[in-house]
């Protein structure tokens, strides 16, 4: 669980010669960093409510699934809570892709990056990196709801069979994907809200000016 917070800890350590490039690139990794050392916590998903799984409502993608096999608030409970508690694990899976996304990304308009919304650099590289996440924790999301509680085994069988642990478990992974980059995006909102926090002078030179480029 540690090397990927180091990985993104080299990633942002200071550096001469700073680009605009540089600057984005920083300021994804630390807020990658700081996302990932949230989550990998136990109860990282659940204790927060911005990154909480939460079983699709009506008419959400999975939420068939989710009607034939929550069929009391009992089992629905149950089921969030192993939701969330395998997304702990399968965040894992995902930091490695993550970092990787970001080393190959190109920041061609580095600067409109810089100034755009608060989540900009997120939103660009959940484009970019699209469904790999979800793909990287499904097979967390199938093994953990298929070995989990008797509440779990009981609905799914009795619901239509075996069919269901993957359309949950790929539900589960989606909404674990989401989560991530909730989490990713508020720590970057944070640092752009006070970047001389970081100590970085690439990030500070990104976000506040100053002619280090």
């Amino acid at each position: 669980m540690a090397a990927p917070v180091v990985a993104l800890a080299a990633c942002a350590a200071p550096m001469g010669g700073f680009t605009p490039e540089e600057g984005v690139y920083r300021l994804l990794s630390l807020s990658s960093q700081r996302a990932f050392a949230r989550l990998t916590q136990p109860g990282g998903f659940y204790d927060d409510q911005l990154t909480r799984i939460v079983p699709p409502a009506p008419g959400e993608p999975g939420s068939d699934v989710v009607a034939a096999v929550l069929r009391t608030n009992a089992v629905r409970n149950r089921v969030a809570f192993a939701l969330n508690d395998i997304a702990v694990d399968a965040a894992d899976r995902a930091a490695p892709i993550v970092i990787d996304s970001i080393r190959r990304m190109s920041f061609s308009d580095a600067l409109a990056l810089a100034r755009g919304g608060p989540t900009a650099a997120t939103d660009l590289l959940e484009r970019q990196v699209g469904d790999a996440l979800i793909e990287a924790m499904f097979p967390e999301f199938s093994m953990g709801l298929s070995g989990d509680a008797i509440e779990i085994l009981g609905a799914i069988a009795g619901a239509s069979g075996g069919s269901n642990y993957l359309a949950l478990a790929r539900a589960g992974s989606a909404l674990a994907s989401r989560s991530i980059f909730r989490a990713i995006g508020r720590e970057e909102a944070a640092i752009r809200a006070n970047p001389r926090a970081t100590r970085d002078p690439a990030i500070i030179a990104l976000l506040l000016g100053g002619g280090a480029y």
